[in-house]
Formats: structure tokens, C-alpha cells, sequence
């Protein structure tokens, strides 16, 4: 008598995602958590995720805007800015994260620094990839840096070892057309569970183990 059991099913994560959002920011920072969970209660499962870039503002010029500027005509005032960057504050805080706003300095085009991450997922992976999303998450929120500077996101290139001339190559093309979503963070679980912002751990884990069950009942 021979006995057979089904491979456990693998979890593809889908993410749109926009470098200059700090709700997107949080959000990765509650994915992490909920893999982290979902790793230790399904060691065998294969896990894939893919980084989908969403330039959430068309007409920045390369440049870039004035920040408190952008923020307040945005708003409508500077108490309307102040509000809402403590809300942010308040709930990257929740997730084990804090916001400088105050050492930023520009708005900026994101296409150049989400051609770096698309670029590092076809040479690298899809691992080196997510650390290079952090980095320049951690650079912008934290430190302030330009995403549209080219000489830092060609220096990140050499630290990530791609190849420099390719990355700098790249940095000006257009971004591929986005599929329509109704916002970011935006997560997708086995092409099956739809979760839009930045979802607490417990919901995106709840939506994972939905996803496989949803998958496995279709072997």
C-alpha cells in the first residue's frame, strides 16, 4: 500500500507599491511581519513575491518639487501637512518604524529609483530585490535622500552589484504600464485575496491562509 500527499501550494504575493508612500512603507513593514509568521507556521511552503511600481504622481520633474510646498497645496495649509503627518507618524510607529519627515527636502520622480528595483529583481532576484526596496525606503523616510537622484541610485547599484552602466542606462525610460488598482499598498494572494492599504499583520495573514485554502481546494 502506497500513500501520496499533495505538495504544499505555493504563495505568490503580488504588491503595488509606490516609493514615495509612507502608507506603503508601513504596509511592507506588516507584510514582513505576517511572513515572518507564516514561515514559521508553514516552514515547506514556497513563498513568491512580486514588487509591481506605481508612480502615483505624473509630472515630476526630474528635479523634483519643493516637499512642504508640494504637501501644502496639496492640503490646503500647514496644519493640514502637520495633521497628517502625525497620523502617519503615528501609525509607522505601530509597526515598529519612524518618519523624518522634517529631512526631506524633495518630492521626487520615482520612475528613475523604481527602474533600480525592476532592474535588481531580472539580475538579482526577487530576495536582493525587497532589500533594495528597504534600502530606499529607509533612505527617503528616514534620511531624507533624493529617489530622483541618479548618483545615489547608481551608487546603490554598486553596492547591489548590478552592473553600473545597465543601471544608469535605465534610470531615464519609462516606467511599464501599471495594471489599474484602487490604490497602494495593494496585495494580492495567489491571484485569488485582495487586500487594499497598509492592513494590519493579523488581516494580510488572515487573507494568505484564505488565499492557499481558496488554492488547494482547486487541486
Amino acid at each position: 500500500m502506497s500513500t501520496s500527499t499533495t505538495p504544499a501550494p505555493a504563495l505568490q504575493i503580488d504588491v503595488w507599491f509606490d516609493l514615495i508612500c509612507p502608507w506603503c512603507l508601513i504596509g511592507k513593514r506588516h507584510l514582513d511581519t505576517a511572513l515572518a509568521t507564516w514561515r514559521e507556521q508553514r516552514p515547506s511552503d514556497t513563498v513568491v513575491l512580486c514588487w509591481h511600481p506605481v508612480r502615483l504622481i505624473e509630472g515630476v520633474p526630474p528635479e523634483g518639487w519643493d516637499f512642504a510646498a508640494f504637501y501644502e497645496r496639496r492640503l490646503g495649509s500647514p496644519q493640514a501637512v502637520a495633521a497628517r503627518q502625525a497620523q502617519v507618524r503615528a501609525a509607522a510607529a505601530q509597526a515598529g518604524l519612524s518618519i523624518a519627515f522634517e529631512r526631506i527636502r524633495r518630492f521626487p520622480d520615482t520612475a528613475p529609483a523604481h527602474q533600480l528595483v525592476l532592474l535588481a529583481a531580472q539580475r538579482l532576484g526577487t530576495e536582493a530585490q525587497a532589500t533594495l526596496i528597504e534600502r530606499l525606503f529607509h533612505g527617503y523616510f528616514q534620511q531624507g535622500r533624493d529617489l530622483g537622484d541618479h548618483a545615489w541610485l547608481l551608487q546603490l547599484a554598486a553596492e547591489w552589484g548590478l552592473d553600473v552602466a545597465e543601471a544608469a542606462s535605465r534610470l531615464d525610460l519609462p516606467l511599464p504600464q501599471a495594471e489599474p488598482v484602487p490604490g497602494v499598498p495593494f496585495f494580492v494572494f495567489n491571484q485569488r485575496e485582495a487586500l487594499s492599504g497598509a492592513q494590519p499583520p493579523a488581516a494580510l495573514l488572515q487573507a494568505m491562509q484564505a488565499a492557499v485554502t481558496d488554492t488547494s481546494q482547486l487541486l
